[in-house]
């Protein structure tokens, strides 16, 4: 009988847990694209209420942004050391608390605070989920069921968009907030019932009872039981952001790295700016909520269609193509359209392209960081890319103010796309 755990995962089909765990990764990173977005849906009715400019705006847009960055590092580190589960759990508590201050923010500053504070449960559930369902996936669906995990973040925006656009229909940009907070705490709940700690972490860190709490999980899979816990994999004792720098992991985390912050740059161009846009237009704010929900349809539909392609074709070719279309549709959303029908197109076109790439970096990492450094490496790529892409909106949003169109602005922010794909191709195939 096989007595190493991970063999057994890795070799045998998926059952219903590991189902049942992908299912709630594409749940909490709906989640995650909810609460992100949320901002942008709520961004007209603040700048309404409160008369302020887009420039300031733009830091609003960003603050969140900002604490995703330092989030994804500090607490993928953490997740590393003390568990996936406990850190999902706390982020849930972080996020739903966040979401329901913000309801209650009366000046710039305390919204910005709040939706800081907010940032840090986002970023580090994104890495903590990511590891989660790198870990519980067989060793076949690996690239395929995280590329379909990270399809809950378009996922979460169309759903909690299009009740978004219904609230904002009735009540002001609070009920957003409001509604967040509701579904977030709604989570906890569930994911302390269906979700046991990865068996990944549970052999490398081996804490008390580590023996029981593998068998149970495996019996579970419905996997017979092991008598012993296998010796973990020779490594350094404590896994730490020290070890994304040796050598044998250098290259691979800069590369990586840049490669996410250019290209997150131009995706949250779009997913912050399209209301915001859409309104400056001439449209109504539900309107814009309507573009911003079809933009999140494109990105899911990327989603699938990569993780789909995953099975047949190596992930960082895809990813590469899916940053030059990113590229072209950026520009295309740059030059304006007639109505609203043709913006909404267009926007899922952009979508479809930018968030394909965003869910192939995510099985990138999975493949590129080992076990134990996987959610610290993934929370440190995502983390320094978020907090460099924090100057996305803001660049943006001075552009706009300086005087610069819509077509100069969508130019400059397609860049990310085109570094990003270079990097992609210096990474070279052996590290993807």
């Amino acid at each position: 009988m096989n007595q190493d755990p991970q063999a057994i995962i890795d070799n045998s089909p998926m059952g219903r847990l590991q189902y049942i765990v992908i299912a709630l990764c594409i749940v909490l990173l709906a989640l995650d694209g909810f609460d992100v977005l949320a901002i942008s849906f709520a961004a007209p009715g603040i700048s309404e209420e409160w008369g302020i400019s887009r420039g300031t705006l733009g830091i609003v847009l960003s603050m969140e942004l900002a604490g995703m960055a330092l989030g994804s590092v500090a607490i993928g580190g953490l997740a590393d050391r003390h568990g996936r589960r406990p850190t999902i759990l706390a982020c849930l508590v972080v996020m739903s608390a966040g979401m329901l201050l913000a309801a209650l923010a009366d000046s710039i500053l305390s919204l910005s605070l709040i939706r800081f504070a907010t940032g840090l449960g986002i970023g580090g559930m994104l890495a903590s989920v990511n590891a989660v369902a790198a870990e519980y996936a067989n060793a076949r669906r690996r690239s395929a069921c995280v590329s379909l995990m990270a399809a809950g973040y378009p996922l979460g925006v169309i759903v909690g968009g299009a009740i978004a656009s219904a609230l904002l229909a009735r009540f002001d940009w609070r009920a957003v907030f409001e509604f967040g907070a509701l579904f977030t705490a709604l989570l906890i709940p569930v994911t302390w019932i269906l979700l046991p700690e990865s068996v990944s972490f549970l052999l490398l860190r081996q804490p008390p009872r580590a023996l029981q709490r593998v068998n149970a999980t495996l019996g579970r899979m419905g996997h017979e039981q092991i008598t012993a816990l296998p010796r973990p994999a020779a490594g350094p004792a404590r896994a730490g952001w020290g070890e994304l720098f040796s050598p044998g992991l250098l290259r691979v985390t800069l590369l990586l790295t840049l490669a996410y912050l250019a290209h997150i740059m131009t995706f949250y161009f779009i997913l912050k700016w399209i209301p915001k846009i859409v309104v400056d237009m001439g449209f109504t704010a539900a309107y814009a909520g309507s573009v911003l929900v079809w933009a999140n349809v494109g990105g899911l539909a990327g989603s699938i269609v990569l993780s789909g392609l995953t099975q047949r074709f190596n992930v960082r070719v895809l990813v590469i193509a899916a940053m030059l279309g990113s590229v072209v549709m950026i520009n295309i959303f740059g030059r304006g359209q007639a109505d609203i029908s043709e913006l909404a197109l267009v926007a899922a076109c952009a979508g479809f392209f930018t968030n394909s790439a965003v869910v192939g970096l995510y099985a990138i990492f999975a493949q590129a960081f080992p076990t134990r450094v996987r959610a610290g490496g993934t929370g440190f790529v995502i983390g320094v890319g978020r907090g460099g892409a924090v100057l996305g909106p803001i660049v943006a949003g001075f552009l706009f103010e300086s005087g610069q169109g819509l077509a100069t602005v969508a130019f400059v922010m397609a860049l990310g796309s085109a570094v990003a794909a270079l990097m992609l191709v210096l990474l070279g195939e052996r590290q993807a």
